[in-house]
């Protein structure tokens, strides 16, 4: 697993205090209890602390569309990243 996905596996954790939630490539919102409105804002926020990186606002919307999932989060943290 690369160092990026175990960085955000453990702000998942935290965000959704659970030490034993799993996210891979294909996780979606659906797919975490708790992962709501509210959540998704605590994520992006622990997120943006975690990597430096700052979202804009259709960025975010994007991560919200239909179909969305978590490797649509590690592909936007990568290209922020580099």
């Amino acid at each position: 697993m690369s160092d990026i996905k175990l960085e955000l596996q453990e702000v998942f954790r935290r965000v959704f205090d659970d030490d034993r939630l799993i996210v891979n490539d294909q996780t979606d919102a659906d797919e975490i209890d708790g992962w709501d409105s509210i959540a998704h804002i605590n994520l992006i926020i622990a997120l943006e602390k975690q990597f430096g990186a700052k979202f804009s606002t259709s960025e975010l919307a994007g991560l919200q569309s239909k179909g969305k999932n978590v490797g649509n989060l590690i592909a936007l943290l990568e290209e922020k990243l580099r």
